[in-house]
């Protein structure tokens, strides 16, 4: 059994990048010093789906820090309009993610783990202060541990852009 090719097997690798980067955000949320503040929320579902990308597909253009923070921004800030400005119902979480999808797409930052945040805002009825703690606080997380772990670490390519 060859071990170096057991311990450099690239789904083990993502894993253990993703794992790693979701405990530090579960600590913040759960176990700091910050976890009974209003900053101490830095773990949403979605980011589950991020770490996936950002560690197991690091190449990707969905990937790349702009999509990441900037398409968590705006799916949330819709999501946050939204729950602010209208009734939650299937129709307006419906309306919301087309509108999230269709500007995330426009705009040229698409992220598709951030395509569930207006559903994830609106059902939990959350205001503008979350888009600071968790997502762009969470965001930034992810991204500083993609750059650490794919650059640093493991010495790929990332980001493959920053624009």
């Amino acid at each position: 059994m060859n071990l170096k090719k057991i311990i450099c097997w690239p789904p083990l690798l993502a894993g253990i990048g993703a794992g790693v980067t979701i405990t530090i955000l579960g600590y913040i949320t759960y176990e700091s010093f910050l976890s009974d503040t209003n900053y101490g929320l830095w773990l949403v579902a979605s980011f589950g789906s991020t770490v996936v990308v950002v560690f197991g597909y690091p190449s990707n253009e969905f990937a790349q820090p702009k999509n990441i923070f900037f398409g968590h921004l705006l799916t949330t800030s819709v999501g946050v309009i939204f729950v602010t400005f209208f009734e939650v119902s299937f129709i307006s979480i419906g309306l919301a993610v087309g509108i999230a999808i269709t500007l995330m797409i426009a705009l040229k930052v698409t992220h598709p783990p951030a395509g569930g945040n207006p559903i994830a805002v609106m059902i939990g009825g959350v205001s503008f202060p979350f888009l600071i703690f968790p997502i762009m606080a969470g965001a930034i997380t992810i991204i500083i541990g993609g750059v650490i772990y794919n650059s640093l670490i493991l010495k790929r390519k990332y980001p493959i852009t920053w624009k």
